[in-house]
């Protein structure tokens, strides 16, 4: 599944990263060495235990904003099921997968991003997980990913590598762009393909500024603030949009501002979406190194077209479609620009469910029906019976944000091929017509002035 993996240093190397000065304590660890959160709670006491309460840790959390989910427990990476990645913590553990027809196996698993050593697994309490924390691959300037990799241990059981060297621990700081991408951007296959986000001068004004993810992302004890997303239940509770940092009519244009009371900012800023836009979990495709992996498509950053719903930040969560909530009708809601993928997979004729996928034998022998009933054995679920079937999903599209290349007029308000469809957004023919939205005579005169005083 990591047919990709070779360019994710590449991939990485764009983004950029912070040099940490020194922080106060690298003198005590030189002269004591580091030995994980111990270390770090000799200033940091107590921190290590909040971490364990966060998604980070658990890949989970109570999700209010999804229609149909039990609100009494916790949903996210650790049980969902949902076909970007039709599977989750529990079926697709990190493990050593069957020897494949060339006699090669590898260990693998959806949780090898987890900031943990998998001894202490997703959601793991008590002092042993406390100290298996990963600190470092979030706040080193200089850890090495290279021995951050699954391995075997003397008992057979399967762990995960961490870079616990001096050097690292004594370049701590806040995260750099780069710990954030290796997780937030490797995962689902490979750099870029989970919503194609490559952060970068060339991709992103924030970028452009040197600005780090965590400078709109500011963490409150780990905690990370995240806007609303119809694919990403899991939060910690904090919310955080574009005006929190731009506030009022930042705009300075009385037209433009007038759109913000039922426009989303990331609907001019972020004209493009990428990574992959659809997958066949029930074909995988072979690999020269006779592993095999799902079939994908996928886009680079901002090659693929944004589709555009109205959103309030509730979640439409179906066997076939999780999307936005909202209509025009809905003083909460805005327009918004969504990335949209659609997955195939196998689903339960029976009750109509999607079914997960464990990768082991797939990965292996490209078998995906075996796949399918080995998640089933390990849920407990008897007498499916899979059917394939399409998922469509909408992903946020919150970032690759742009100012010279914003939507213009002339990109949305025309007779054809504009952006937006007024009539799916729930405008009239007669109203469309009464207010000339989808026509020149609405903008010509104020956009050729603009133009013409590019030109003096």
């Amino acid at each position: 599944m990591m047919r990709l993996s070779l360019l994710v240093a590449a991939a990485l190397t764009l983004a950029p990263t912070a040099r940490a000065a020194e922080h106060e304590g690298a003198a005590y660890i030189a002269e004591h060495g580091y030995d994980g959160p111990r270390t770090c709670e000799t200033c940091h006491e107590g921190t290590a235990r909040k971490f364990l309460d966060t998604v980070h840790w658990k890949h989970a959390s109570k999700v209010t904003n999804v229609e149909g989910l039990d609100q009494k427990q916790e949903w996210g990476m650790k049980n969902r099921i949902y076909t970007f990645c039709n599977g989750n913590d529990v079926v697709n553990n990190l493990k050593e997968i069957p020897a494949n027809a060339q006699g090669k196996t590898k260990l693998t698993g959806c949780n090898s991003c987890h900031p943990g050593n998998h001894l202490s697994d997703v959601g793991s309490t008590g002092p042993e997980a406390q100290q298996a924390i990963d600190c470092l691959v979030c706040h080193s300037s200089k850890y090495d990913f290279s021995k951050r990799k699954p391995y075997k241990t003397a008992s057979g059981q399967v762990a995960m590598g961490q870079d616990r060297s001096v050097e690292a621990a004594r370049a701590v700081g806040k995260p750099t762009v780069k710990a954030c991408m290796t997780c937030h951007e490797a995962a689902g296959g490979g750099p870029l393909v989970k919503r194609g986000f490559a952060y970068d001068a060339e991709h992103d004004v924030h970028a452009a500024k040197g600005m780090t993810c965590v400078d709109c992302h500011k963490a409150r004890d780990h905690r990370i603030p995240t806007g609303f997303d119809p694919n990403n239940w899991a939060n910690d509770g904090l919310r955080l949009a574009c005006a929190d940092c731009h506030p009022g009519r930042p705009h300075h244009d009385q037209a433009y501002d007038a759109h913000l009371e039922r426009i989303a900012c990331q609907t001019c800023h972020i004209p493009g979406a990428g990574g992959a836009v659809a997958k066949d979990f029930t074909r995988w495709t072979r690999l020269e190194t006779g592993f095999w992996e799902p079939s994908t498509i996928g886009r680079g950053p901002s090659e693929a077209m944004p589709a555009y719903a109205w959103f309030n930040g509730t979640v439409v969560n179906q066997p076939h479609l999780i999307g936005p909530k909202g209509s025009r009708g809905d003083p909460k809601s805005k327009v918004f620009p969504f990335k949209i993928y659609e997955g195939k997979a196998y689903f339960d004729q029976r009750s109509g469910q999607l079914l997960a996928m464990d990768f082991a034998p797939p990965t292996a022998s490209g078998d995906t029906l075996a796949g399918v009933a080995s998640a089933a054995r390990t849920m407990g679920l008897k007498d499916v019976k899979p059917v394939p079937g399409w998922q469509t999903i909408y992903f946020a599209n919150s970032h690759l944000v742009t100012r010279e290349k914003a939507l213009t007029c002339d990109k949305c308000h025309v007779p054809s091929g504009g952006r937006l469809d007024f009539q799916a957004l729930g405008y009239s023919r007669a109203e469309i017509e009464r207010r000339r939205l989808m026509s020149a005579s609405l903008w010509f005169d104020r956009l050729h002035e603009k133009e013409l005083k590019k030109d003096e």
